[in-house]
């Protein structure tokens, strides 16, 4: 398993043309070499972006936590509405995009974390956070073998705040939808016709 990686990166604010050009250049060649991993040529569209974000209490959130950032376009536009006092933990396993993460962005708030997120319980423990107020996932919880996906989900619902929710897209969702209904007590579930895939978003409270 990769080893764990914590530090705040080094430029800031919104990926410029140039920028969003190497993004998308990256994402896609990591989509050649493991499509399993990513589910999507392309990242996701500020559609997405705004329907899983929509339901996030910002007011109220102070931890947040990201599944599967890759290039950072999600995160980006997370810290963009986390509060000042806030902190935004990624956990990736594709080295090339936790780099790039560390390049890309600076901000206190982002912790990068370089392992899976099965850790969770753990990687927030260490930074002193007991639980996340919610949780961001698009890794594609359908390509996990069947073990993987329920140590994610089972730690998930261990770390969730009583008043928080795990929000998810997907791609492809029938396995993953049975899953959540057995570890969640309350499951709803939307649809992002405007994005690259389709996308199937949930919506979880413990």
């Amino acid at each position: 398993m990769p080893s764990e990686e914590s530090m705040p990166s080094r430029t800031n604010g919104r990926s410029n043309g140039r920028s969003k050009v190497k993004e998308l250049g990256l994402f896609a060649r990591n989509f050649v070499k493991h499509p399993r991993m990513l589910g999507s040529v392309i990242p996701s569209s500020r559609f997405l972006i705004e329907r899983v974000l929509s339901e996030v209490d910002w007011d109220r959130a102070r931890i947040l936590v990201e599944y599967g950032p890759g290039v950072g376009t999600f995160t980006r536009e997370i810290l963009e509405r986390l509060h000042p006092d806030g902190a935004l933990v990624v956990f990736e396993t594709n080295p090339d995009f936790v780099e790039h993460l560390h390049e890309s962005i600076s901000d206190p708030r982002l912790h990068v974390v370089h392992a899976s997120a099965a850790t969770v319980h753990d990687a927030l423990r260490t930074r002193g956070m007991e639980a996340a107020d919610y949780l961001i996932s698009g890794i594609p919880f359908s390509t996990l073998p069947a073990q993987v996906r329920e140590q994610v989900l089972t730690a998930t619902r261990a770390v969730l705040d009583p008043r928080g929710a795990f929000l998810i897209y997907q791609f492809a969702s029938r396995v993953l939808l049975r899953d959540l209904q057995r570890i969640f007590s309350d499951v709803r579930r939307s649809y992002e016709p405007l994005n690259v895939f389709p996308a199937q978003v949930f919506f979880c409270r413990p």
